[in-house]
């Protein structure tokens, strides 16, 4: 093995792990904002490959396009979740809200197995390659981590430099403290499930330009949202992108030693670790 496919094949995950790092966002935002585990995750990241796919084929839109379409929808979408599944058990036991996003998952994923059965799907698009050494690298993958870096700048402006941002912030240090000085807690918590779902819906319209897809698929990144919410640390929007890199530079590390099936063991196992060593992540929980 070369220097050259070593390099190739860790810039390329790590530029898949940008993508990665904006669907965990979405997961450890809900968390940091309510305390809510989101286990619809992984449903909303397959909803929004498709509404790409339906985008791209149905209405002829570019791919880039549609991401930006998925991700407004995103945005509504997370709003009316909120407001008819969470809002109601929102302090309810944990295990209460488990099992409501449990049951929305299971609702996306029953009406998307019935209208597009789970036959693998993908976006037929490139953009072409770029060549490191022997080895090549696809132009999607460039710009899809160039799209998850805007995304990540963007949410981290909105959420330091915008009054709404801190007001999100606010509900999510203390939500009785914010309501008495005048923040209208519903909206604001209407609005971080909003917004978690749109960057849910985003990185799966990102991964539908990557990566063959099914109605289920969403779990596998599901699974991986929450290793990098563990790793960069739950509530915490900037660790998550961190987190992605670290989960993509391991699974462009170790099929170059190691059989590919091994990539989740070792995954899973730094997942166990961190919990162990450093329940808190490695750049501990945003206050």
């Amino acid at each position: 093995m070369s220097i050259n496919t070593l390099a190739a094949s860790i810039i390329d995950g790590l530029l898949i792990g940008f993508v990665y790092g904006i669907a965990a966002m979405g997961l450890t935002l809900i968390w940091g904002v309510m305390e809510v585990i989101n286990l619809s995750h992984g449903a909303l990241i397959a909803l929004g490959m498709f509404g790409a796919l339906l985008a791209v084929q149905s209405f002829g839109l570019y791919p880039y396009l549609a991401f930006i379409l998925v991700a407004a929808f995103g945005l509504v979408l997370g709003i009316i979740v909120y407001s008819i599944a969470i809002h109601r058990i929102l302090d309810a036991p944990d295990l209460t809200t488990l099992l409501s996003t449990f049951a929305v998952s299971m609702i996306i994923i029953g009406a998307g197995t019935a209208a597009f059965t789970t036959s693998p799907r993908n976006i037929e698009f490139s953009l072409g390659s770029v060549n490191v050494g022997s080895s090549i690298i696809l132009g999607t993958k460039v710009v899809a981590a160039i799209i998850a870096i805007i995304t990540t700048v963007l949410l981290y402006l909105f959420l330091y430099r915008t009054r709404t941002g801190k007001s999100i912030r606010a509900v999510a240090n203390n939500r009785a403290a914010a309501e008495l000085m005048g923040i209208p807690s519903t909206k604001i918590l209407a609005l971080s499930f909003g917004i978690g779902t749109l960057l849910a819906m985003g990185s799966g319209a990102l991964i539908a330009t990557l990566f063959p897809f099914t109605i289920l698929s969403g779990s596998t990144y599901e699974l991986k949202s929450f290793v990098i919410g563990v790793l960069g640390g739950l509530g915490n929007p900037a660790g998550s992108l961190v987190g992605g890199l670290i989960l993509g530079f391991i699974e462009g590390l170790i099929p170059n030693f190691m059989d590919t099936s091994w990539t989740p063991v070792i995954e899973f196992a730094l997942f166990v670790l961190i919990l162990l060593v450093k329940p808190q992540g490695l750049f501990g929980s945003e206050e």
